[in-house]
This record gives C-alpha cells, structure tokens and sequence, in this order.
C-alpha cells in the first residue's frame, strides 16, 4: 500500500463533518482556450452537492456554459514542521505540513429554481452565521432572484490527511512533544496560522490560544497532555480515524 492510499480519508462523514467547518473552496472551471480558471469562494455542501454564489455574470458563468466539467477543492494546514523537529534537525527535506484536504471533480450548472436558491442560501447562513440575528430568504425576494448560484455535482470527492499516523511511534510523539514546546513560544504558533490581530492581543490571551490550538492538533495526532501550561506530559492515546 503506497503513502496515499494510506492517507486517503475513507469516512463519508468525517469529510462532510470536514466541509462543514471550512467557509473557502477554490472553484476550477475551463475557459474557451482550454486553461483553468480558479475561483477562491464561499460554499456550502448541501444536499449532496457544493454551492458557491455571487454576481451572476463573470468568467466561471461563460465556462460552465460552454464546459460543465469542474473541480473544488477545500484544504486546512494544521501546522508546519520545521526541519529542526526532526533528525538530523538541519536536512531540509524533512520539513512537513499536517493538513487536510477535499478534491472535487464534478459538473456544475446555474441554479434558477427560486425554491433552490432559497434553500441553499439559507444553509449557507446556518453554516456561516451561527448566532442567527437574520431573516431567512424566500423565493420571492429579489435579492434570491437577483444572485448567481452555482451547484457542483461531485462524481468523485476524495479526501486525503497527514497527521503522522503511519510515522515511527517513537518519532511521532517526539515530534508531538516538540509541538508542544513551540506553543510555549506562542506568538510564533499563531503566527504560522495567519492568525490576525496578534499585535493588539494581550500576552496571556496569546498564550492560551496557541496552547489550546496545539494541545488540539496533538490529540488528532493521538496524544494527551496531562499537564497545564506550559508543562509537557505526553501520553499514547486513541488516534483519530479517519
């Protein structure tokens, strides 16, 4: 069995349950002369299928029009390991990325059933707004019947993940312990996500979200901490599956 079979997501829900935690997927179509275009879009999976929507005119419109054929993808990057977590710490080809990632290829066709366009948009604000404090879309307004809505019919969807899962367990938990360790440097942690607003965050706030994010990850990886920061006691618990 090759590296990506063994990292093949083979749990339906676990990608769904996936899908409906990621708001960003890029959307692919094919232009007149044959080259991809890659749309960043909001989505929804609903009812089987991925819905992105906008101003109804536009390049991923003309293509779909005259190519229905498409691809979607949607991916997370969970951490970035540097060399040094490994040995000898200074070979660069050991720097890794843990991640998890969707890949769609389908068809897609406008949607222009009111009924539909209300639906769709109404599960997309039930995935992205979840406090509510809205009023729900009905065929009739002009702001459904206004928008673009595409649906993506997936023909085959496949997920693939990278937690370590088929690493030495004697590497694996001294990668995890090193983890660990780079959350006491939390700026950094969060730094390596993007994470906004770090300049404006108090030190202590910092601290507690990079352990938290961390503590996390290493858990997916199939670890416990059983001590509170900034104190590191690792033991083997049950991985995720996925």
């Amino acid at each position: 069995m090759n590296f990506g079979e063994r990292s093949e997501i083979k749990s339906f829900q676990k990608m769904v349950q996936f899908l409906e935690s990621e708001r960003i997927g890029r959307f692919a179509t094919i232009d007149k002369n044959g080259f991809p275009f890659i749309s960043p879009m909001n989505f929804v999976f609903f009812n089987s299928c991925f819905y992105v929507h906008g101003f109804p005119k536009g390049e991923k419109y003309e293509n779909i029009k005259t190519n229905a054929k498409c691809g979607f993808e949607v991916d997370k990057e969970l951490a970035f390991l540097p060399s040094y977590f490994f040995e000898p710490p200074t070979d660069a080809s050991k720097t890794d990325t843990l991640y998890i990632s969707i890949v769609v290829k389908g068809t897609a066709e406008l949607v222009i059933d009111n009924e539909e366009k209300s639906a769709t948009l109404n599960a997309l604000m039930e995935k992205s707004q979840l406090e509510g404090g809205y009023e729900r879309l009905t065929p009739e307004m002009a702001t459904v019947k206004g928008v673009g809505l595409i649906k993506i019919k997936p023909e085959v969807m496949t997920g693939k993940y990278k937690l370590g899962r088929f690493w030495d367990e004697k590497e694996k938990i001294q990668i995890a312990t090193r983890m660990m360790k780079r959350a006491e440097m939390p700026k950094r942690t969060l730094e390596l996500l993007n994470i906004a607003g770090l300049l404006i965050m108090g030190e202590d706030y910092i601290k507690e979200l990079a352990w938290l994010h961390t503590t996390e990850l290493v858990r997916m990886m199939g670890f416990v901490n059983q001590e509170k920061y900034p104190e590191i006691s690792l033991y083997k618990a049950e991985e995720t599956d996925w």
